[in-house]
């Protein structure tokens, strides 16, 4: 159980020496099936001047052939949902015999990184 939390304490720790403004995807092999390629959504300039941070989670749903067919916004600040929908639809998952489906979180934060894989 300690080990679900110290990459992500790791991987924050260090974005925030670093100075590094990250988004960074959680929850994501939660369909079962490995992610192949993912992108990272961009932060929103204007999210970025409001200071807004946040998760968003989404409902993904992808075709047998591993590509994502469809996004549904479960929550999160419509600001940073576009961008967190804009970012799922180029992921590439590994091909299975059926579609499936899972969430997908992903966390903005202005100062830090934080990932739970």
């Amino acid at each position: 159980m300690i080990q679900k939390w110290k990459k992500p304490l790791v991987a924050g720790l260090t974005a925030l020496i670093l100075g590094i403004a990250l988004t960074t995807s959680v929850a994501a092999e939660d369909q079962g099936r490995p992610v192949k390629s993912r992108i990272a959504p961009t932060y929103p300039e204007l999210a970025k001047r409001a200071n807004l941070t946040g998760a968003v989670k989404l409902q993904v749903t992808i075709a047998p052939s591993g590509v994502v067919k469809s996004v549904k916004v479960i929550g999160g600040h419509p600001l940073l949902a576009e961008s967190a929908i804009d970012a799922v639809k180029k992921w590439k998952y590994e091909a299975a015999a059926e579609e499936s489906s899972g969430i997908v979180e992903f966390h903005f934060d202005n100062n830090r990184a934080v990932a739970a894989f």
